[in-house]
């Protein structure tokens, strides 16, 4: 299936700290996962005030969300990353965190890095928004 998914950089833009500027997916199902927060399955915030925390609690849910639907992180073609804050080496922070982590495959394709002012829940420091391209499908 990863072979429907092609990841480019063209010569002519900037290099990257690992992500691809563009991906394309040839004809196939497609799922799209809510934003995943630092929530436990209770639904309460899981370390509050404490990004790296956080950040494992993210990829820890990503994970069971691409598990859901019989994805992996390499099947994930888009990944966008909120973390609350403008500061660059806090946004540096997070990204290494999770390239580094079970999701960092996920982080290879075309991604987005934004800082923010606030996320949906009280404390909540960081959100992962990502798309999969589904294996198994034409």
């Amino acid at each position: 299936m990863t072979d429907r998914i092609t990841r480019i950089n063209p010569a002519e833009l900037h290099p990257t700290p690992g992500y691809h500027h563009i991906t394309v997916v040839e004809a196939g199902r497609t799922a799209y996962l809510a934003g995943q927060c630092p929530l436990d399955p209770s639904g309460t915030l899981v370390g509050p005030g404490d990004l790296d925390a956080q950040i494992d609690r993210v990829v820890a849910n990503a994970l069971v969300a691409l598990e859901a639907v019989g994805a992996r992180p390499e099947h994930v073609v888009r990944s966008v990353v909120y973390v609350v804050g403008d500061e660059g080496n806090v946004l540096g922070a997070v990204w290494r965190r999770l390239a580094e982590s079970a999701l960092g495959p996920a982080l290879t394709t075309a991604s987005t890095l934004l800082g923010v002012t606030r996320l949906g829940f009280s404390g909540q420091l960081v959100e992962v928004d990502l798309t999969a391209a589904l294996p198994g499908t034409p």
